[in-house]
């Protein structure tokens, strides 16, 4: 049964705070974890729906894991899955990453055979875009109506390939990436847009030759990996939660401490201060290539808000963040156009249907196109009233900050949807408005 909270209008947010673990992160550092002959300790590991999902696939797979707290001991199986376990069902929960990177791993298994499987929203979920490029390197993939989980996948002598991503993707990008480290040749995937870069990052750490040049990403048939330890940062989507709520409560101001800035992942924060939102910090510079996850601190406070428009090359460094730019768009003096955002559509939800009715009950100007959405504000506050999660975290963290800025209050319908990426969601917000 879904739980719903309400969210009255309130005083400011004051005071430090520290997001969750990235939840990104987490599931690449245990991935590769569990791809590594020796242990990889994993420090401030996300403790969530979705990356425990990630630890019981690779429970299944073979890998040991011990838990202490937010740290992690990995012990993998190294490349290749033991064969005691090349075979069964992996449930993916409601992670569309790990539905999309697994079968990367997966797909270099001669004689394996597994089906991905997961709730009913990953149901919902494309996985053509990598079962395509898969089948292309050797493997098996079979997906319900050619498109849907479950995805089949066969394991088999991969040969590498060059692929053009046909929409910026950090998990097809992964996918493609891991499935390369166990195929003959070098297989080269091209982004037009750069799309996150935690993958890139963690396999120059492991030692896996690896080329860029340009929008060409360049790896080649590896015999091992080699990691020790990997510390995740603070999560910016989750962060982004509390930076909107500072900006749009009166009076408000937050510092967020241990954060990542990785230039990938702060397209938000780069659009909000172009609406006039005050948030300082040293966010990495773009185009930065490192083996390095930068962490920092980021001071954000209340601030009036100008309309903008968000262009296609913007989108994939503040995909998970968009909905937050339609509600700080309700809040704005003039239009807030986002273009190019057609990937929001095979989101938990279709994210761009989701945000449209969701700000639109609250009292919102808005209105959807084939591929992002238009908000009209003149400063006010929304009214407020009920919005229902559909089951997408981040349509749950939208409701809640929305009626701490609202006139009237909003009702979450599915509020516990949070806890997928930010089980402490709530309780931080309650400390930081002195209710803690």
């Amino acid at each position: 049964m879904t739980r719903r909270d309400r969210f009255e209008p309130s005083g400011p947010l004051r005071g430090s705070y520290t997001p969750p673990a990235d939840k990104s992160i987490s599931h690449r550092a245990a991935l590769f974890g569990a791809m590594c002959d020796e242990p990889v300790r994993v420090h401030n590991y996300l403790d969530s729906a979705d990356t425990r999902s990630t630890l019981a696939a690779l429970l299944k797979l073979g890998a040991g894991v011990e838990e202490d707290g937010a740290q992690v001991l990995v012990r993998g199986v190294g490349l290749r899955v033991p064969l005691e376990a090349t075979g069964g069902l992996l449930d993916v929960g409601n992670s569309g990453t790990l539905m999309r990177m697994l079968p990367g791993w997966l797909a270099g298994q001669p004689g394996g055979v597994w089906t991905l499987d997961g709730d009913e929203s990953i149901r919902r979920r494309p996985v053509d875009r990598v079962a395509e490029p898969l089948s292309a390197m050797g493997a098996a993939v079979e997906a319900r109506e050619g498109r849907f989980p479950p995805l089949t996948v066969r394991g088999a002598r991969l040969s590498g390939i060059e692929y053009e991503l046909p929409v910026a993707s950090a998990q097809v990008k992964s996918c493609l990436l891991i499935a390369g480290l166990l195929a003959e040749g070098s297989t080269t995937v091209t982004e037009r847009t750069p799309s996150r870069d935690h993958t890139e990052r963690l396999l120059r750490r492991a030692g896996v030759p690896f080329e860029r040049e340009g929008p060409r990403l360049t790896v080649s048939q590896v015999d091992e990996l080699e990691l020790d330890e990997i510390v995740v940062p603070g999560d910016p989507s989750s962060a982004a939660f509390v930076v909107a709520a500072a900006t749009i409560v009166p009076r408000s101001r937050v510092v967020v401490t241990g954060v990542g800035l990785n230039w990938t992942r702060t397209g938000f924060l780069r659009v909000a201060e172009r609406m006039g939102a005050v948030v300082v910090g040293e966010v990495e510079e773009p185009g930065t290539e490192t083996d390095v996850e930068p962490v920092g601190e980021l001071d954000a406070a209340s601030a009036p808000l100008e309309g903008t428009e968000v262009e296609p090359h913007e989108v994939p460094a503040a995909i998970d963040e968009l909905t937050l730019v339609g509600l700080l768009g309700a809040f704005a003096d003039g239009e807030t156009v986002v273009r190019g955002a057609g990937e929001l559509r095979v989101k938990e939800t279709d994210r761009i249907a989701a945000v449209v009715k969701g700000l639109r009950d609250l009292g919102a100007d808005i209105e959807p196109t084939a591929d992002g959405f238009a908000v009209r504000g003149d400063g006010s506050p929304l009214r407020g009233g009920i919005i229902d999660a559909r089951g997408d975290h981040r349509m749950a963290m939208l409701g809640a900050v929305a009626g701490l800025a609202s006139t009237d209050g909003v009702e979450v319908l599915g509020i516990d949807a949070a806890s997928v990426s930010y089980p402490g969601f709530e309780r931080d917000l309650r400390t930081l408005l002195g209710r803690g």
